[in-house]
């Protein structure tokens, strides 16, 4: 796992300062010649006019000061490479540097280390406002004539300036006068500080490895990014891509790098960033990770230019990349090495949530981990008691097998769990986990859709024994799908996707919608009810862009999909008479195919089966029929559906009212609701005369015919009870 360095004591020399000093006071030495010999041939050192400029006697005073970098003796000779083991060595090999590029580097770095030489620099430019060296004075430092083949080790090709170590200011000037500069961070890296370049600066953060071992994926994809001078690029297919790219680099000791690519939101304040990003790679030894791709948008030419910058860049420097996407050829003269990145196993989910579970209760000072004893929270807080910071593996299992998320929204929501939780001085239950991933839906759904809470359970449904049995294989389809169609490989081929489709059919009021709320409820997810207002539109194709919308976005969201009164746009195909037709039937056809490869969970629900297209039904994982409830049903939704908190006269006969009355579940509540209102209007308990009342108003209604054999006794005393409501 990737720590942050750990600061040495002074008297300590892990970056090998000795040997730069002893470097840097080389170059003194070579400074000093130059000044003698510049002193000797000066035409006339009493000028008048000289004041501007440092005299030789200012010099002599300069070179009389005690160094500030290196008071001892120099030892070894100029043109070979820096010693073994020191920083300005593993630069020249990691840079590829031959032992001028070394000198012409130290020159350049002078005066970040000792300010004398910005004077020095200054007397031998002839010119004390340009304090940095020129390229011609740093090539005669290093003995190198000006006109000869060592000039081009100074060119935008060679090492020096492409890796990004040197850089050339004054591109106006003449070769020889323009001043060279080491940028503030290659200068901080040789002098042992190894805090990445402020310019990167809340784009680049330091990624952390898994702390349990490195499986076969995780190696291979190292492997493949060490190899070779080309990018690694893994396509996410609801795996960790990110975890992986993290992995990888760590497991090969590469510092990861990974770039926020939310970060990138000008194209202005891309600008630079590769050359960087490639420098600091270097640098400190590491890798790159980029992605999510799809966030990034290459497929606009200003990004894939920046992307095929980074490639060119990089080159020889660790980068993966990672997305939802197919790498296109056109963001790269390289190709990737590509990988597949599968959902991981049902284990390997829970492993993932307890460790995000457990770095999340070190900064909650309530909260403690089971089985471990007093925990040191974030605040110095020593917290024990009972509880638990995470629910049992197999409770942990059990709470997050429905859900699909990214590592990054498994520690968001493993945060909020714990602060819950946390809040109320308890456990994280598995309420606590399901409260916390609605939280990280997104709201684009939302805008397509009616978001629902579930607000009912099982014990709401009144439904026959083989409904109910499908309702349970619908639910445990969704909790296993993950284990059956991903680990087990039990997915046909041919694009599928490891969604659940159900069917709910029956008439009208007989609970499908309530069963499908019962269903989110039973997973921990909200249901979203498709509005079909937003979905069919008279313009040719904006129906299935329509639909497109709302399935991708579908995708992104730990939800169940409710299409009510599906057979409005699941229809037939017809034979073709005419354009309608044709259109009709390109959007079934669409729909056929986006139901197969559709990732979620959807419940269709109709009360004219007979109208849906009969290819919809092999594509159907589950088809629960509603019909309406027998008398023993109808006494259990009158029961229900008045409630224990209204009150009611001893003369109410709930089961004369449910043998008499064929109603669905959806219109013994609507009875329900108006027997309330008149009750509450009469200001006393409610009795038989209001329900029937109700019962007739929703007769009306519906359009039924009132029967005196179905209604006995009960039907005059309606007709004298709605005489005397108002109105």
């Amino acid at each position: 796992m990737i720590q942050d360095d750990v600061r040495t004591p002074p008297d300590a020399d892990p970056a090998g300062l000795t040997h730069l000093w002893e470097r840097l006071a080389r170059v003194e030495l070579r400074v000093r010649d130059a000044v003698a010999a510049r002193r000797a041939t000066d035409p006339d050192p009493g000028d008048p006019y000289r004041g501007q400029y440092l005299t030789p006697e200012g010099a002599e005073l300069i070179l009389r000061a005690p160094a500030a970098f290196f008071p001892g003796p120099v030892d070894g000779e100029d043109g070979d490479l820096p010693a073994p083991g020191s920083r300005l060595r593993r630069l020249a090999d990691d840079f590829g540097l031959l032992p001028l590029d070394v000198e012409l580097l130290l020159v350049a770095l002078a005066p970040d280390v000792d300010a004398r030489f910005e004077a020095l620099y200054g007397y031998l430019n002839d010119d004390l406002t340009r304090r940095r060296p020129t390229t011609g004075l740093a090539l005669g430092l290093c003995g190198v004539p000006v006109a000869g083949p060592g000039r081009f080790r100074l060119a935008t090709t060679a090492p020096l300036v492409s890796g990004g170590l040197l850089e050339i200011t004054e591109p106006e000037r003449p070769l020889l006068s323009r001043t060279l500069r080491v940028p503030d961070r290659v200068g901080a890296h040789l002098l042992g500080d190894d805090e990445p370049d402020a310019r990167l600066a809340g784009l680049v953060g330091k990624g952390a490895g898994s702390p349990m071992p490195y499986e076969g994926t995780v190696l291979r994809v190292a492997a493949a990014a060490t190899t070779g001078s080309g990018p690694v690029h893994l396509r996410d297919r609801g795996g960790d891509a990110a975890r992986v790219a993290v992995d990888a680099l760590t497991a090969v000791g590469r510092r990861p790098l990974v770039v926020d690519v939310a970060a990138l939101t000008t194209d202005s304040g891309m600008a630079g960033v590769p050359s960087v990003l490639a420098t600091e790679a270097r640098l400190c030894g590491g890798g790159i990770v980029v992605g999510p791709l799809e966030a990034l948008e290459p497929e606009r030419p200003e990004r894939a230019r920046w992307l095929r910058d980074l490639c060119g860049v990089a080159a020889g420097v660790p980068l993966i990349t990672y997305g939802t996407k197919n790498w296109d050829p056109l963001w790269s003269r390289h190709s990737p090495v590509p990988f597949t990145v599968g959902p991981p196993t049902t284990g390997r989910r829970a492993a993932q949530w307890h460790r995000a579970l457990t770095e999340a209760t070190g900064a909650v000072p309530t909260v403690t981990v089971p089985n471990a004893g007093a925990v040191t929270t974030a605040t110095g807080t020593a917290v024990t008691g009972p509880g638990a910071g995470a629910p049992a593996d197999d409770e942990l299992g059990a709470a997050v097998a429905t859900y699909r998320l990214d590592a990054e929204q498994v520690r968001k929501a493993a945060a909020v769990a714990v602060r819950t939780a946390a809040a109320e001085r308890r456990p994280v239950g598995p309420q606590d986990l399901r409260a916390a991933v609605r939280a990280q839906n997104g709201a684009g759904l939302e805008r397509l859709a009616r978001r629902i809470e579930p607000a009912v359970g099982w014990d709401d449904l009144v439904l026959p024994g083989p409904t109910h049995r499908q309702l349970g294989e619908l639910a445990l389809r969704a909790r296993h799908r993950d284990q059956v169609l991903g680990q087990w490989r039990m997915r046909p081929g041919g694009g599928r996707g490891r969604g659940v489709i159900a069917l709910f059919a029956g008439e009208s009021g007989t609970g499908k919608t309530m069963s499908a709320e019962v269903v989110a409820a039973e997973l921990g997810m909200e249901l979203y009810v498709v509005d079909l207002s937003t979905v069919v539109d008279k313009y040719i194709g904006e129906t299935e862009k329509n639909l497109e919308r709302i399935f991708v976005e579908a995708s992104e969201v730990n939800g169940v999909l409710l299409f009510d009164e599906a057979d409005a746009i699941f229809g037939k195909r017809s034979e073709v008479k005419d354009a309608h037709d044709r259109h009709a039937n390109v959007e079934s056809a669409y729909l056929l195919q986006r139901m197969e490869s559709f990732d979620g969970i959807a419940i269709l629900t109709t009360n004219l089966r007979a109208n849906l297209d009969e290819a919809f039904t092999r594509r159907l994982d589950v088809i629960a029929e509603f019909p309406m409830p027998d008398a023993r049903q109808r006494l259990a939704l009158w029961d229900r559906c008045l409630g224990s908190e209204l009150p009611r006269d001893d003369s109410l006969d709930l089961a004369f009212c449910a043998d008499r009355f064929e109603l669905a579940g959806g219109s013994i509540r609507a009875c329900a609701v108006t027997a309330a209102y008149l009750a509450a209007e009469a200001g006393r308990p409610l009795g038989m005369a209001q329900v029937v009342s109700a019962v007739l108003r929703e007769y009306r209604k519906l359009g039924r015919l009132v029967l005196e054999s179905e209604f006995g006794p009960w039907l005059k005393s309606e007709e004298s009870l709605a005489a005397s409501v108002p109105g």
